[in-house]
């Protein structure tokens, strides 16, 4: 069991992240914590790890939690063993086995002396071919993945938390990972983006600034929800809407009527041939009273006013956006790229057993897939003249390409915001324009100066976006290599829209099925 209790958590720079969390996981409970990136989810996971120590509140537990986290570059220096804490424990094991049964190697191996065994049939049914002497930098995201998810079975905790798991992991792996999720008796609390993985979790809990709030059911039980939230949000816009424009012409149509029995009353004190001090007490009631009329309105206007823009806060975020992508200008069918009997080859040895053939058109749709480590990137630099074949031929047309890859690295860290925008544009748009293409993609005025280089992934995202939309010519050919990683649902969600307008060549490498279909690909291209 899990129980938080009134968790507040404040970085080092006294910024608030996260206050008054509260929630029980209980035994055998699978619960998937979802939010937006900045939120505080993988900070929360770490404090259940006991990883960091929050601001405020507690954390109780019924045994020490295993932790499987989203980044691992603190562990390179680190062997396999190292990293899944069992080294001391090995080295215990191989000391009494070689005579040296001393009282401290027996206190160190407590009796577990089918941990060696149990490590590897562990690393084996992820199917990591690897030995526990091995340096994790020599291992790719993926296989670093799948050490700590080995872990699990090493370990045999009560409760996991899981931290991005799927990410890196190719299909197959993947798979091991679903039927791990479905089957398994341990409680787990998964941080996740993958929504085939989301759907076998029954219980999905929303991170936001108003807190933690369940929902009962897997994710596109959640998702319906929340579009159902969705309609009654613009419900309830639209009537404010109406509302105010309401409001705004009774207030025009008060003052119209108003100054109208004002103008006929002078008309009459002037016929009376009152006297000017009758007169200038008339202009002043008369004062008074259209001021009153429109401090009523004012402040009718201006209440919903206020409620409009609070509810106009709550939208989210990819409906406030404007994508506008320009269509390619090469015409459908043309051949962009042909590939006869290719192979590429590292210090000597070629990399695919059977030679690759293909042919790409433009306007195609197409997924690169393969394993971890078969080479789906090395066959996208070829595709893009970056690397040449070792065997066969690959011919390409002058086109427009553009690589997106999950590091989103086509941002300029050394750039600010505004700068980095103007790299793209080619001098067609006026630097107000620029900035309202910035205020689109929800980058306000206090982003402009911000340096890429602390931008969330999330944030890189939507101004890589941004840029490609400020550019006056839109790329014949995009290229995404596992752009989903690291990506909360709703930035997930506005890349996904994003690329679905884009009527030119699209090239993916993603092991996330349902971001695929989503894309509408049409056909594969196997590297396996």
């Amino acid at each position: 069991m899990l129980i938080l209790q009134d968790i507040t958590y404040t970085h080092p720079d006294r910024e608030l992240l996260f206050s008054g969390l509260n929630l029980i996981v209980n035994k055998q409970d699978k619960i998937a914590l979802i939010g937006n990136n900045g939120s505080g989810k993988s900070t929360l996971l770490k404090i259940l790890a006991g990883k960091l120590r929050p601001s405020g509140g507690t954390v109780r537990t019924s045994s020490s939690p295993y932790y499987v986290p989203q980044i691992f570059g603190q562990y390179n220096d680190h062997s396999i063993a190292a990293a899944l804490g069992v080294e001391e424990k090995l080295q215990a094991l191989w000391e009494v086995l070689g005579g040296r049964a001393t009282d401290r190697n027996l206190e160190v191996l407590d009796d577990d002396w089918n941990i060696e065994e149990r490590c590897k049939e562990a690393l084996a049914h992820w199917e990591l071919d690897a030995e526990l002497s091995q340096k994790m930098a020599l291992l790719s995201g993926g296989q670093k993945t799948k050490v700590f998810l080995a872990g699990i079975t090493i370990h045999q905790p009560e409760i996991v938390l899981l931290d991005e798991p799927s990410n890196h992991l190719d299909t197959l792996s993947r798979n091991i990972l679903y039927d791990y999720i479905r089957d398994t008796a341990n409680t787990l609390l998964v941080v996740s983006h993958d929504r085939k993985l989301l759907n076998l979790i029954d219980t999905v809990c929303e991170l936001s600034k108003r807190g933690i709030t369940t929902y009962g059911g897997n994710y596109d039980f959640y998702a319906e929800q929340k579009m159902i939230e969705g309609e009654a949000l613009n419900q309830d816009l639209k009537s404010k809407e109406k509302a105010l424009r309401k409001a705004r012409e009774t207030e025009r149509e008060s003052l119209e009527r108003q100054q109208k029995m004002d103008a006929r009353g002078k008309k009459k004190q002037e016929k009376a041939g009152l006297p000017t001090i009758a007169m200038k007490t008339f202009k002043n009631n008369a004062e008074k009273s259209t001021s009153r009329i429109k401090e009523v309105h004012a402040e009718k206007v201006g209440s919903i006013s206020s409620e409009l823009s609070r509810l106009r806060k709550q939208l989210p975020d990819a409906d406030k956006m404007k994508m506008g992508f320009d269509s390619s200008a090469l015409h459908s069918g043309k051949v962009l790229v042909s590939a006869k009997v290719v192979n590429f080859a590292y210090n000597e040895q070629l990399l695919w057993e059977s030679p690759l053939s293909f042919q790409i058109t433009s306007g195609d749709r197409s997924a690169i897939r393969g394993r971890n480590g078969s080479g789906k990137t090395t066959l996208i630099r070829m595709i893009l003249g970056e690397l040449q074949p070792a065997e066969g031929t690959i011919d390409r047309a002058q086109i427009r390409a553009i690589y997106i890859d999950q590091d989103y690295s086509l941002i300029d860290n050394a750039l600010t915001v505004y700068e980095q925008a103007q790299q793209f544009n080619s001098g067609i748009l006026q630097e107000h324009e620029v900035k309202t293409r910035l205020n689109r993609f929800l980058f306000t005025r206090e982003y402009w100066d911000k340096p890429c280089i602390a931008l969330s992934g999330g944030e890189k995202m939507r101004l890589m976006l941004c840029s490609l939309t400020i550019s006056n010519q839109a790329p014949d050919m995009i290229v995404l290599d596992e752009p989903t990683n690291n990506l909360d649902m709703q930035n997930l969600e506005i890349l996904r829209a994003a690329i679905s307008q884009y009527e030119g060549t699209l090239i993916v490498i993603s092991h996330d099925e349902y971001f695929l279909r989503q894309l509408h690909i049409s056909r594969d291209i196997r590297v396996d």
